[in-house]
């Protein structure tokens, strides 16, 4: 590792500067549906990955289709994406990815960046991924400083609503990803530093239910309840939990019914699920089917099902552990302890497991309490991961595996 010692003290001395991009890049809020805000940070995104001096792509995204309270489709508009292709004529190519969107609204009461205990930093988005974001640039800044600097060619994809399913980018990644030998995503460690392995895949799905509206006194019997018929899927729903490893039901939400003497003739329920295999999708896809059969068999009611499993399951298998493995030897010689274990959450990494490149997702700053007002990083783990990747992309192009 002797030669690459400069371009790794060089990382080093960036580390202030990694904690001044950090702290500005947290304080534009940039929650998933704030245009303007998601337009902002596209604008400092773009000029601070100017400094890679490859042409920084801008691309619109189509708008999410979502379900209203009164179960007809509407549409929400998205942010830019950006995308970087450096060294095009290199076939051997990786795709650094992250998201810059966060799950702060605009009028989130959690908006202000700042100094914790020691070397705690605390603001929106500082974890997830913020400091994933600064992670990046300086270990591809590293990379193209180097002798090295066009023997490896990489693909930049920054999306803006990684945090509501990347209903808009996730056939970027896709696209991306062909003819890529690794995927790198800056999403945050865990918050002992170690890595996510495995992950569940994750669906989400809108049960729209209607009925027929009747007066609850006079005419309750010819009235449909939508209510009822809803909690009956819930139940049905609900004992589906556990019935194969790793799958979990989460009912999210119910929305029905109004007035008490009315009979209510629209309800809607919003769940989530979790699937540990690639083998569950299927299944229980047939299982909510089944269900809504079912239901749909009683009089006067009408069961809509939308959704679908937005992040496949990520299965860690020797592709993965192969590349684990090798981030492990630069942790060794780093003195960066790279141990993984499995997670629940899923990320764009899943999505770019399933189309069969393997991704080490985990990459970005150590930090905790995400998606809370107690999210913060550790900021030493700035300079240690951006030197991370950096070495793992340093070995890459000099063909040492």
């Amino acid at each position: 590792m002797a030669d690459f010692a400069p371009i790794l003290a060089w990382i080093d001395a960036q580390q202030p500067r990694m904690e001044a991009l950090t702290t500005q890049w947290a304080a534009i809020n940039s929650g998933s549906h704030n245009i303007a805000g998601l337009t902002h940070m596209a604008d400092v995104l773009t000029d601070a990955f100017a400094i890679l001096r490859h042409p920084v792509q801008r691309i619109a995204l189509p708008p999410q289709n979502v379900i209203q309270s009164n179960g007809e489709y509407a549409t929400r508009p998205l942010g830019p994406a950006l995308f970087i292709k450096a060294h095009p004529q290199r076939t051997n190519r990786v795709l650094l990815g992250i998201h810059f969107d966060t799950v702060y609204p605009a009028d989130s009461e959690f908006q202000k960046v700042q100094r914790g205990n020691g070397h705690e930093l605390c603001g929106p988005g500082v974890a997830d991924a913020k400091g994933g974001l600064a992670i990046m640039l300086i270990a591809l800044q590293a990379l193209e400083q180097s002798e090295l600097a066009g023997s490896l060619g990489w693909d930049v994809l920054l999306n803006p609503d990684e945090e509501i399913g990347s209903p808009g980018s996730a056939g970027l990644y896709s696209a991306a990803a062909q003819g890529k030998i690794l995927g790198l995503l800056f999403e945050p460690a865990l918050p002992d530093g170690r890595l996510v392995g495995a992950r569940k895949g994750s669906g989400n799905f809108v049960f729209v239910v209607r009925g027929k509206a009747a007066h609850a006194g006079r005419d309750f019997h010819s009235g449909r309840s939508s209510t009822v018929a809803l909690a009956q899927i819930i139940m049905a729903l609900d004992q589906l939990n556990d019935r194969w490893p790793g799958v979990t039901i989460n009912i999210g939400r119910m929305e029905g019914g109004g007035a008490l003497n009315i009979v209510p003739d629209l309800a809607i329920g919003r769940v989530n699920i979790r699937c540990q295999l690639p083998e569950h999708v299927p299944e229980m896809r047939r299982q909510l089917h089944a269900i809504i059969e079912e239901i749909n068999k009683k009089p006067g009611i009408n069961v809509q099902l939308h959704g679908e499993f937005h992040a496949p399951p990520r299965i860690f298998d020797p592709a993965h552990a192969m590349w684990f493995n090798r981030l492990a030897q630069c942790g060794t010689q780093l003195a960066i302890p790279i141990r993984w274990q499995d997670s629940g959450g899923a990320c764009d990494g899943n999505r770019l497991s399933a189309g069969g490149l393997p991704t080490i997702d985990t990459l970005g700053a150590v930090g905790d309490g995400i998606h809370s007002s107690a999210e913060r990083i550790d900021l030493r783990s700035l300079a240690e991961r951006a030197k991370l990747t950096a070495l793992l992309l340093l070995k890459i192009a000099r063909g040492d595996f």
